[in-house]
């Protein structure tokens, strides 16, 4: 029951829906946790928005360097940040924090930094993490001209790394967006995963409230059923 949230760039809104997510399957009265294993862009504090949103979103009480083994202050790519600040992002310490907290809690949501592919050190990437952690990944679309391309070409990614897609989100970033209707039923009928939801434009999005727009027994049924797990790459 827990997942990797990844989004066709960043700024898409991966932090509000994993945060929906969460309380999702609160409501549902599981034991939830965020994380949010490379975070680049953090205070003077060691704090960064994104966690203190996971943290906030979740009901179990975890450590900060469980749910966020990596912090860096300049806000660039991960595997630069990492650089600047002299370390090297090492999976296998994400993959101990993230055993932490599944033994804590029913879900836990990872909140994946930038894209899918985006680097995380010198030889690996997001997607590397993903396949080191097991999970299945649920994409944010950002709905604004040029997403169908950004989106299949993520899809086409998973899919080339042996991943399974559980499910992805239309969250609408562009409220001028042309054609908004006809771009998402594009991407239906290319993608091979169940539409979780679409998301209005907010300009103060409330998780707790598109929670409610999340359909997450479309995310269970596509999980549980080992005949449609895999994206058909085709």
């Amino acid at each position: 029951m827990s997942y990797f949230v990844t989004g066709t760039d960043t700024g898409v809104g991966k932090t509000l829906i994993s945060c929906a997510l969460l309380h999702a399957f609160a409501a549902q009265g599981k034991r939830v946790v965020g994380m949010k294993p490379v975070a680049a862009g953090c205070d003077d504090n060691e704090q960064h928005e994104d966690v203190k949103q996971l943290l906030a979103a979740s009901n179990v009480l975890a450590s900060k360097g469980q749910v966020n083994p990596y912090c860096f202050s300049p806000a660039v790519a991960p595997h630069l940040a990492a650089q600047f600040a002299g370390v090297s992002v090492n999976l296998e310490r994400i993959a101990t924090s993230f055993s932490e907290l599944v033994r804590q809690a029913d879900v836990v949501i990872v909140e994946g930094a930038g894209g899918f592919l985006v680097p995380l050190n010198t030889h690996q990437d997001s997607a590397d993490l993903v396949a080191q952690l097991e999970l299945p990944v649920i994409l944010v679309v950002g709905m604004r001209l040029g997403c169908l391309n950004h989106a299949l070409l993520t899809v086409e990614a998973i899919a080339a790394r042996g991943l399974t897609l559980a499910g992805w989100v239309a969250n609408i970033v562009d409220e001028r967006m042309a054609m908004l209707d006809e771009n998402i039923a594009a991407l239906q009928q290319r993608i091979a995963a169940p539409l979780l939801g679409v998301i209005p434009y907010q300009a103060q999005p409330d998780a707790c409230e598109i929670a409610g727009r999340l359909d997450l027994k479309l995310l269970e049924e596509k999980t549980a059923d080992p005949q449609i797990a895999q994206i058909n790459a085709d």
